[in-house]
């Protein structure tokens, strides 16, 4: 178990695939959410559609470049094949124009890079409806120096 990791959101083993052309940004997505998620890193929709078969996700944070290759019909096509999960797209810094379009064509939502660790958890738990556990109150409320 990772430090820091609430017991109840690790036994909960929601499962997120991470599908992007680019393995540096698969495993950056990966090690972001392994210690609270079961992620799995898939290089291509086609393999996340056959690792679906066997395992199907909760959760697809999905790669912009992908989408653009395969037209924003593949966000159906998604939906179809995996109707249980949220799709997530994680889209160039700028590009929420793109983002908007996607959830326009049924994506849940999306993530503009760069990617900070806080803020895609915190959208994949809001993504996968569960609590934070907290609340976040400003310094400037509290009056601290």
């Amino acid at each position: 178990m990772q430090i820091g990791v609430e017991m109840s959101k690790a036994l909960e083993n929601k499962r997120v695939f991470v599908v992007d052309e680019d393995e540096i940004t698969r495993a950056a997505l990966q090690f972001m959410l392994h210690d609270e998620f079961e992620a799995h890193e898939v290089p291509d929709i086609g393999r996340a559609f056959q690792k679906a078969k066997m395992q199907p996700p909760d959760l697809i944070l999905l790669s912009e470049a992908i989408v653009t290759a395969d037209g924003l019909d593949l966000i159906e096509a998604i939906r179809m094949k995996m109707d249980a999960a949220k799709i997530l797209i994680v889209v160039e810094a700028g590009n929420n124009a793109f983002g908007k379009e996607c959830v326009a064509a049924g994506a849940h939502g999306y993530l503009a890079k760069p990617l900070k660790i806080e803020f895609v958890r915190q959208k994949v738990d809001a993504m996968l409806g569960r609590s934070t556990g907290g609340v976040t109150i400003p310094l400037t409320v509290l009056n601290v120096r």
